[in-house]
């Protein structure tokens, strides 16, 4: 999840302001590990959220990047009415480029935090980057549709596991949805260890 206090960080964050009963500013967070860990400096280059994994990713070298995007990437100022709302602003979400993300999983409670603009914000800054997505979209079909990873010997499909609608959030087919799950059915390489199938909820 790299909202709030991650967004803070970074070179080009959004608006500190948050919504949440014990906490009003996302420096608040900031502040809460620097009690705990020491300073942490601001303006941050992308890479800096990862610290020592992208040297564990680098000697681990997976086929694929494939993360749950627990936050919108929108400098939408219009939150849900939901009391913990997770943003991070398009231009620090460099820092999923910085990893090579290959897909991020929409399908989660934090995606719509920032309503539908900030979803078709997130969409938008996702394909900037050239990252793919699955579980959430600009309407059924494309929120319906498996992201497709071609890796070197071997394809990858993430796609949902069934087509239940957050029914508050969506109003028909031609508006911005959210599925309510997702699940990710791979194909491994036939060399290393034949088909595998993982699925989630």
């Amino acid at each position: 999840m790299c909202g709030r206090g991650i967004d803070q960080v970074l070179a080009h964050p959004c608006g500190p302001e948050i919504y949440e009963y014990h906490m009003r500013s996302a420096e608040g967070y900031v502040l809460l590990a620097e009690q705990a860990n020491g300073p942490i400096p601001r303006c941050n280059r992308p890479s800096y959220v990862w610290g020592a994994a992208l040297d564990q990713l680098e000697r681990m070298q997976p086929d694929a990047r494939i993360v749950n995007l627990e936050t919108a990437v929108t400098r939408s100022n219009d939150p849900a009415n939901k009391g913990i709302n997770y943003r991070i602003s398009p231009e620090n979400a460099q820092c999923l480029a910085a990893a090579n993300i290959s897909c991020c999983v929409l399908a989660n409670n934090h995606v719509l935090d920032w309503g539908r603009a900030g979803l078709l914000e997130t969409l938008t800054a996702l394909q900037k980057l050239n990252i793919k997505t699955t579980g959430a979209g600009r309407d059924d079909r494309e929120a319906c549709a498996p992201a497709m990873l071609n890796l070197a010997d071997a394809r990858l499909r993430s796609l949902r596991s069934d087509r239940h609608r957050a029914a508050s959030r969506s109003s028909g087919p031609r508006h911005p949805m959210l599925l309510a799950s997702t699940c990710c059915l791979i194909w491994a390489r036939p060399a290393r260890c034949g088909s595998l199938t993982k699925s989630w909820r």
